[in-house]
């Protein structure tokens, strides 16, 4: 009899993302159930859940997609705007009910900033590179210097929403919401780039004119890369609105957008695992060194912030480092745990640097052989085919 017994195999790799913002929400969650969650912490939390979303989302225009975009605060502003004005006016009609007031001021400063992202997307996809990059850096000045000079949204003064903030004194539960959003980012974004779609994303990302030669619609998965990540950054600019007041323009300026782009790069274009860690690493720098460096210190924040970077992105690629990153990495970590089987064995195992031989293979591949040499120096190596001598 045969075996129809299906095994289905367990990637870590395609949870592991779930587990750390589990492990995330568990510490936040044991902090608030033992009383222990200060309100810096909570904060904290706050910043790195909205972090994360943003640096995602642009991993997937810039890392998937492979467009260079300089507007993603843009976006945030939009949200953040729009989605706290919102949460204003309805804080008004259901004053105890904030997280419906959140969901629903979410789902409209997404929707608008997504609007907003196929606005601007429709015309500038058609650039690449560093003409995407200027038009979508401009995109984003030119929004925050709009609600900057409309009264409806406060003006130069900022739009206030002391009446939305969650006082993490009283109801320290936003950073639940926070990352209950961010698993189901985790879980679109994870999925859409799995599918067939995501495959065509990553195809154009490769080489966009083969892409057009196999019937893929280049422009219309463009505009919906840049759509889908205008709106989870309209999302985190709502929540932004909710932790602070007022939302002043000067957040949302270019070097916002540096940031976010510094927190994908950072962590591997196209990789949303070191997205995740990334921003998460960023955050807390960033809150360490703001509640360190105040007063006279306060201007070297930034110094020591731009050391800290370098020294991570030179670790992270300086070739002189790589076998070290190689024997310490935590891939390498959790390979230790593994047991090898022959019959399990994957197909990129058998790799030439992974083949012992005496020989090195650069070594082969680098050989001269001069057809005028004398053939008895190197042994009889045209006499294989028992006929020997000169032809």
């Amino acid at each position: 009899m045969k075996n129809n017994k299906k095994t289905t195999n367990i990637k870590f790799k395609d949870y592991v993302n779930y587990v750390l913002i589990g492990a995330l929400l568990l510490y936040g969650l044991v902090l608030l159930l033992t009383g222990g969650l200060r309100l810096s912490t909570a904060q904290l939390l706050v910043q790195m859940g909205y972090s994360i979303i943003l640096a995602v989302s642009l991993n997937l225009v810039v890392g998937f997609l492979g467009e260079l975009s300089l507007g993603h605060a843009g976006f945030m502003c939009v949200g953040a705007y729009v989605g706290g004005f919102c949460a204003v006016f309805l804080k008004q009609a259901m004053p105890e009910m904030k997280l419906i007031i959140l969901i629903i001021s979410m789902l409209i400063g997404g929707i608008v900033a997504a609007v907003f992202g196929f606005i601007i997307g429709l015309p500038s996809l058609r650039l690449k590179g560093d003409y995407l990059a200027i038009v979508t850096l401009a995109f984003g000045e030119i929004v925050r210097n709009v609600f900057m000079n409309q009264q409806a949204f406060g003006g130069a003064r900022g739009l206030t929403t002391g009446s939305i903030i969650y006082d993490t004194r009283r109801s320290p539960t936003l950073f639940i919401a926070v990352f209950v959003v961010v698993l189901i980012m985790i879980f679109v974004i994870q999925n859409l780039v799995k599918s067939k779609h995501g495959r065509a994303i990553t195809a154009i990302r490769d080489n966009e004119i083969a892409a057009k030669a196999m019937g893929i619609n280049v422009t219309f998965y463009k505009l919906f890369v840049f759509i889908i990540a205008a709106f989870f950054a309209g999302c985190a600019g709502v929540i932004y609105s909710h932790t602070t007041t007022p939302v002043l323009y000067s957040f949302f300026s270019y070097n916002k957008s540096i940031e976010i782009l510094v927190m994908v790069v950072l962590g591997g274009m196209g990789n949303l695992t070191g997205s995740i860690i990334a921003s998460v690493f960023i955050a807390y720098v960033n809150f360490i060194l703001q509640n360190q460096l105040s007063g006279p210190l306060a201007s070297l924040r930034m110094l020591v912030y731009a050391i800290i970077l370098i020294v991570v992105v030179i670790f992270g690629n300086a070739p002189a480092l790589k076998n070290f990153r190689e024997k310490y990495s935590i891939s390498a970590f959790f390979s230790r745990f593994k047991k090898k089987d022959a019959a399990n064995r994957k197909d990129d195992e058998a790799k030439w640097h992974r083949v012992p031989t005496k020989i090195k293979m650069d070594a082969i591949l680098s050989t001269d052989l001069n057809p005028n040499s004398d053939m008895s120096i190197h042994g009889d190596l045209g006499n294989n085919d028992g006929k020997g001598g000169d032809k």
